[in-house]
């Protein structure tokens, strides 16, 4: 690992885990707080935010949630961790600024949902960020792109429709935004490519985010697998490069449920990645483990 940033983002974590089971007791002893499911309303179509001191508007399918729809159907609301995690994203204090979030960078984030928050808190900071989930929440979160004024394909050229949003902020000029886009990745069917970038000048990336993404069994193996084949990319294009790029960086956030499915998690994700906790004291109160949720930072072990 001879990246001086990484290296210096690593030495201020938490002690690598060696031990899925002690970690799994460390966060769950923990008098955690009953959250449900974790989602902020899934009777709503329509939730009003905030994010960044800007007024953030949010459509979600409370009929898609409620149907028997095969692959499932979380991903149509949007989940209590979501806008607390972009929040932190986006502050000044988060310590992955500098190392791995720079103006430069390319992120793709797994299972989005219909939610583009973290899109849009790192929108100004990053080069590009690629939205990836399921076919059945791509309208919904190209609309929540659109109408909240973000320069991406389903905005470029375009305004919002949507009636009273004047009293929004303005949107920063385009040319400083990141090149946004949603891409359609399912963990168990499709390929992990170079096409994900959606740039001919990028064929990998710096950061990968996953935000709630692990909470049955099910979705284990195929998440880890996904998160590995992304990480792939960024080797590829080492050995075509001569080693000048760091590894792509795993950013997985979750909210503390069940706590044999997150040690079964973390058990599958060592096989193939070193992981590190962000300090509780690093975060804000609303993403602590005492709060019930908690972000883990993993490197592909192959890329070291």
């Amino acid at each position: 690992m001879a990246d001086p940033p990484l290296l210096g983002l690593i030495s201020r974590l938490e002690d690598e885990i060696q031990d899925p089971d002690e970690e799994t007791f460390l966060l769950y002893a923990n008098d955690i707080p009953s959250q449900g499911l974790g989602f902020i309303d899934s009777h709503a179509s329509v939730l009003d935010l905030q994010l960044n001191g800007r007024d953030i508007t949010i459509h979600q399918s409370p009929g898609v949630l409620a149907s028997s729809r095969k692959g499932g159907t979380t991903g149509s609301v949007l989940w209590k961790i979501t806008p607390a995690f972009a929040e932190w994203l986006a502050s000044p204090t988060n310590i992955l600024f500098n190392t791995i979030l720079t103006p430069s960078c390319s992120v793709i984030e797994l299972g989005c949902g219909i939610s583009p928050l973290n899109a849009l808190s790192l929108s100004q900071k990053v080069s590009r960020y690629i939205l990836t989930d399921q076919p059945y929440v791509q309208k919904l979160v190209l609309q929540n792109l659109t109408e909240n004024k973000v320069s991406s394909p389903a905005t470029k050229g375009g305004k919002s429709k949507k009636a009273g949003s004047s009293h929004k902020s303005p949107s920063p000029p385009s040319h400083t935004a990141a090149d946004i886009h949603f891409q359609v990745l399912d963990w168990e069917t499709s390929q992990v490519s170079p096409s994900l970038t959606n740039s001919p000048s990028a064929s990998s990336f710096d950061a990968l985010i996953a935000c709630d993404c692990v909470f049955n069994y099910a979705l284990i193996q195929p998440f880890v697998q996904t998160c590995a084949d992304i990480c792939k990319l960024r080797q590829s294009d080492n050995l075509r490069e001569g080693d000048k790029l760091p590894p792509c960086l795993c950013i997985v956030a979750q909210q503390l449920r069940n706590d044999d499915v997150f040690n079964s998690w973390l058990v599958a994700f060592k096989e193939h990645f070193r992981v590190w906790r962000i300090p509780g004291e690093m975060m804000p109160a609303t993403l602590r483990p005492e709060a019930g949720f908690v972000v883990h930072i993993g490197i592909f072990k192959d890329s070291l």
